[in-house]
């Protein structure tokens, strides 16, 4: 694991917004971290462009709408975002509440976007997808003076490519738009892609009655052994008692299930434990079948069905339809021509991967960062949300919130906020909740019983003084966390 030093700032560096007047940030993604960023700049002054691929604010957050999320809203609201709701007339919800990912996108952040969109400062523009970021004039090849020229953004619209340019590039873009492959080395297995009509990846909303009929009765492999694996094992298990004939194979890379459903009443995330022992129950008492050791190498077809072979030349044969969920992985390829370091590993920043590693760490034990360890060597350009993470699992919404937040502090040239980064966690955790289709939970989250316990803060900097940019950690002794939080 790469474990390179943060990115520094020159004692004398000025500001983006200085050195590049009359340009504006932007903002790659309008979902919940982009659009954070775009409320934080807003509340500095600072003009921005919001780029979305989607015809919508969180188009990528509806592609899971149907899925309730582990965090209540009290988790899930950017504080300054808040503010300026509020301020327009906007209730918000029960904070104590769990939303699914459609609730999250309709009662807050397609209001946020909309409001947003009103400001003189603020662009919002959808159907935009970015394809390069660049230098002006300047490909990574040229060293000297790159500083010295804004960035020019490359992006393909509806009515064909253009370009803009920028001060500063926030990537809140996610990690949604590539998800890791069936296939058991990282790469897409033999016959994966020419059987995509029957692989999905993602967990299927069979609350939909068309979704649910494409499975009904189906033999079902699902590859994966997160939580998101679990709601998809537990909902066709839910199909199988209404559908006879239903059957599922469940895939799994390691050699056994020991792990595979977290610790149950003991967990230290209620609700994950839940959900595991719902997962449990299903395999134990469903039609599912468990093959472990399984790393798919290839996928063929016979008479429209599919045989999946592992690379130790297991089979599972006569699949109908496969349910891959085994994670996502962030795309750099539009900023090949910028400069990145980024951890081997994870492909996250390489001066955040070692206080994210799933080895070390679960989402409720990485401290709170910002824009020292999302810094790329390409100043002014950043990796924020779970673009930051790369392909570490464990990343919270409010360590996104508290990241654009101080991101943003330091492109306005605010050096101080920037390097004091706050965070107010729950002693219950910051994942607790539901985690599936349709129950609120009833219990606590990650830590503890009550869901209102009195928040801990986190800071790093020092809240009363000035502080440098390189502002040493001061955090709140914790105990470690024993497994990851967010499924």
């Amino acid at each position: 694991m790469t474990t390179t030093t943060a990115q520094s700032l020159p004692e004398e560096h000025a500001a983006a917004v200085t050195r590049h007047p009359g340009h504006p940030a932007v903002i790659v993604g309008a979902g919940p971290a982009g659009l954070a960023a775009a409320a934080q700049a807003h509340a500095r002054g600072v003009a921005t462009v919001v780029l979305e691929a989607g015809e919508s604010a969180g188009s990528a957050v509806l592609e899971w709408g149907h899925v309730r999320l582990f965090s209540p809203w009290s988790e899930l609201i950017d504080p300054v975002a808040e503010k300026l709701l509020t301020e327009s007339g906007w209730t918000g919800p029960d904070p104590a509440s769990y939303p699914t990912g459609r609730d999250w996108v309709e009662q807050y952040l397609a209001p946020l976007a909309d409001l947003l969109a009103e400001q003189a400062d603020v662009e919002v523009r959808y159907g935009h997808r970015v394809i390069g970021v660049a230098r002006a004039g300047r490909d990574r090849l040229v060293a000297i003076g790159r500083d010295e020229v804004p960035f020019t953004v490359h992006v393909a619209t509806p009515n064909g490519r253009t370009s803009l340019t920028a001060c500063a590039v926030v990537d809140a873009s996610g990690t949604w738009g590539t998800p890791s492959p069936l296939g058991g080395d990282g790469y897409l297995a033999a016959g994966e892609e020419e059987h995509a009509d029957q692989i999905l990846y993602g967990i299927p909303d069979l609350t939909d009655p068309a979704v649910a009929a494409r499975y009904a009765g189906k033999h079902v492999a699902v590859a994966g052994r997160g939580a998101s694996a679990q709601n998809t094992l537990v909902a066709l298990a839910a199909l199988a008692r209404t559908h006879p004939g239903t059957r599922v194979s469940w895939l799994l890379r390691r050699g056994d299930t020991a792990e595979a459903f977290g610790g149950g009443d003991n967990d230290q995330l209620v609700a994950r434990g839940a959900l595991g022992t719902k997962a449990r129950e299903a395999v134990a008492d469903g039609p599912i079948a468990t093959v472990t050791g399984f790393r798919t190498s290839s996928v063929t077809s016979h008479d429209g069905r599919l045989d999946l072979t592992s690379i130790d030349g297991q089979q599972v044969t006569d699949v109908d339809e496969v349910v891959v969920v085994t994670g996502f992985r962030p795309d750099h390829s539009w900023l090949s021509e910028v400069h990145l370091d980024l951890d081997g590993e994870l492909s996250a920043p390489s001066a955040l991967a070692p206080e994210i590693h799933p080895a070390y760490h679960s989402c409720g034990s990485v401290s709170p960062h910002g824009a020292n360890l999302l810094r790329q060597p390409e100043g002014d350009l950043y990796l924020v949300g779970m673009k930051s993470y790369g392909r570490a699992p464990s990343f919270l919404t409010l360590t996104g919130y508290e990241q654009t937040r101080s991101v943003v502090a330091e492109i306005a040239g605010d050096y101080e906020a920037a390097a004091r980064v706050e965070l107010v966690l729950p002693d219950t955790g910051v994942c607790g909740g539901s985690g599936l289709f349709d129950e609120q939970p009833t219990g606590g989250g990650c830590c503890g019983p009550s869901v209102t316990a009195a928040p801990e803060l986190l800071t790093i900097g020092a809240p009363t003084a000035a502080v440098g940019v390189g502002a040493t950690l001061q955090v709140l002794e914790r105990e470690p966390a024993q497994t990851g939080c967010c499924g």
